[in-house]
This record gives structure tokens, sequence and C-alpha cells, in this order.
């Protein structure tokens, strides 16, 4: 694919984990997103809530709509850009979130389809500032967040890699492969 197209997102998949709560194919109590590259430095998701993450009725808890923003502002980092970091998957592109504030303006319902967004406002290296929203088939936005990430330390990156984490692209047939054995333990 050429530059120039992707540069205008065309939204090429991202790779997910088999573990991950967020984006991990292979556990039962997870969210199973899929994540997509939508241009320079951007991402989203595209995702629908049943009742099993409801807070009041009909409205989806707000701390599943902060995990998803976490998700997807720190995913923004592995969307395409011009520099080297970003065109291999490698341990440098792989942050934590040190910092997260989130602004709730409107309920989300559950059932309905919302896109969450996220994108890089500031790259540091080894610290980034990065932005995010859920916006809603009329396309209010629901809610606004933005975060701090910090690059993983390598003692801390080295025991994750010791996991065949299963990160690469799935299919849509793919959820639950491999099985539930997603209870690993790094320390």
């Amino acid at each position: 694919m050429s530059e120039s197209s992707r540069a205008e997102g065309r939204h090429d998949p991202q790779p997910s984990s088999r573990c991950c709560f967020v984006c991990g194919v292979a556990n039962t109590g997870g969210l199973h997103l899929h994540f997509f590259n939508d241009g320079h430095h951007r991402c989203l998701t595209r995702v629908t809530l049943d009742g099993r993450f409801q807070s009041y009725p009909g409205i989806v808890h707000g701390g599943i709509l902060a995990t998803i923003l976490d998700e997807t502002m720190g995913r923004a980092i592995l969307a395409e850009g011009d520099d080297g970091r970003y065109r291999e998957i490698t341990e440098e592109r792989f942050m934590f979130t040190a910092q997260l504030e989130v602004r709730y303006r409107k309920s989300v319902p559950l059932h309905e389809e919302f896109v969450a967004r996220g994108w890089i406002e500031e790259d540091r290296g080894r610290i980034a500032q990065v932005r995010g929203e859920i916006v809603l088939a009329d396309g209010t936005v629901a809610v606004e967040a933005s975060a701090k990430l910090v690059a993983i330390p390598p003692q801390k990156m080295q025991p994750m890699l010791q996991y065949d984490i299963g990160w690469r692209v799935y299919g849509p047939d793919e959820v639950n492969v491999g099985g539930d054995d997603c209870d690993m333990r790094t320390e």
C-alpha cells in the first residue's frame, strides 16, 4: 500500500493480543475489540456493548468507557507515521498510561454502535501526550479523554516478552483462539 493511501486513513487493521481485556481474542471475559489505523498517528474502533457493561439502566458504565479510551489512545502509538518508530512493531512502541483524564459529556447507550478514536498530540520518545473521544452514531462527542503515556522500562518489558502474547491481526472468526489460558504471571 502506498504512503499516500495510508495517510488518507484506509483503516488498516492493527494487531491484537490473545489475552488483553480490551483486544484479546482468547480472553473470555474481554471486549474483543478490533482496532484500525485512521490516518497519521490516529486509530479507531467501532463498539456496541450489551447489558454486561451496564451502569444505570440502558447506559454503558463509565469505567468501561475509560478503559476503551485508554486502549484506543495507547494504540495511536501503533498507528502509522513518518518516523521509524511506527514502521515496525517493536517493544519501543508499547507504553504504559501514566496519567488519564476523562470528561463525560453525555451518557453512552447500550446496544448502539459508537466509535472510539485516539490520536497523538505530542511524542517525545519516552513520553507521549495523546487524546481520544467516543462519538455516538449521530456525531455527538459523548466522552473526551487525554493521557500521558510513558515507555515501558526494559526491565519490565523483558518478563512480558517471555510469553507468546499472540500479537497479530486476527480475523473476526478467530475469537477465543487457543482457549482461555490468560492467567499469566510476570513476577
